[in-house]
């Protein structure tokens, strides 16, 4: 078995204002499972249109979910 299929990553949002803090949404995941997460245009408050990510984009500013491995 690949090294590579063994590992996991975890779901961070980021935000662009430096008084919020950054949040870990997701651990545990894949490769494929983190990508398509961060591939979903509601990960990221420029393309996001759902009434949370809105109001989320609100409160706190601008902000995207990016991944990172364990």
């Amino acid at each position: 078995m690949d090294s590579d299929s063994c590992d996991r990553y975890s779901i961070i949002r980021h935000y662009m204002s430096a008084s919020v803090r950054r949040r870990t949404i997701a651990t545990g995941l894949t490769l494929e499972q983190a990508q398509a997460h961060c591939a979903d245009p509601e990960t990221s408050s420029i393309t996001a249109c759902k009434s949370a990510a809105r109001q989320r984009t609100k409160r706190l500013g601008q902000w995207f979910d990016g991944y990172q491995k364990n």
